[in-house]
């Protein structure tokens, strides 16, 4: 195994993660429900994307730049509005753990949903890059995978603090208006763009 190209990855994929949905989703989910069963859910969810990434990542390469923007907008607005109109909705105080009480249940909940969140997000393409160039599958996925379940964890581990001093509200509306930004400028590179 060539521990370069899995370190290599991994300092690839961090930094790029730390501001992603994928990340706020986790500190949200961490927020309301307890944090281990959180981070085994986004592990778990993680591990099949890295998965799927490095299996048929070259497929992604044969599609026009311009259809991948086009639906990265789409899904983006998609997640513009969801989170906006979430921050609404009266949230429950932190720590009540709602309708998933149960461990299982919580890590579920945080698969279903880590594992929509990352599903055609950079950082699976990059993975999926990776493994091309480096012809390395299994240590780009290596890599990829730790970075992810690394960055979960400090979400998942510190959200529940961070939630106590910011309102769910407030995070929900950077959300919203951060996907809504992606949107446009994904629209913008679908239009500046023609014969991509």
């Amino acid at each position: 195994m060539r521990v370069g190209v899995s370190l290599a990855t991994f300092a690839v994929v961090f930094p790029a993660e730390l501001p992603d949905k994928t990340t706020l989703a986790s500190l949200v989910l961490a927020a309301r429900y307890r944090p281990g069963p959180v981070w085994a859910g986004a592990a778990a969810a993680f591990f099949v994307q890295c998965a799927l990434a490095v299996t048929v990542g070259g497929f992604l390469a044969l599609l026009p730049d311009r259809v991948v923007s086009g639906v990265a907008a789409l899904l983006f607005f998609v997640g513009a509005w969801l989170a906006f109109r979430g921050a609404g909705d009266e949230p429950e105080a932190v720590g009540e753990t709602g309708v998933a009480t149960s461990a299982r249940r919580i890590a579920a909940v945080a698969f279903g949903a880590l594992f929509l969140a990352e599903f055609g997000d950079f950082t699976q393409l990059a993975t999926a890059s990776l493994a091309g160039r480096y012809e390395a599958p299994l240590e780009v996925f290596v890599g990829a995978w730790l970075a992810l379940v690394c960055v979960s964890g400090l979400a998942a581990f510190t959200g529940r603090g961070l939630l106590r001093v910011v309102p769910l509200r407030a995070v929900r509306l950077v959300a919203a208006a951060l996907f809504a930004a992606v949107a446009v400028l994904s629209v913008v590179d679908v239009l500046r763009d023609p014969g991509a």
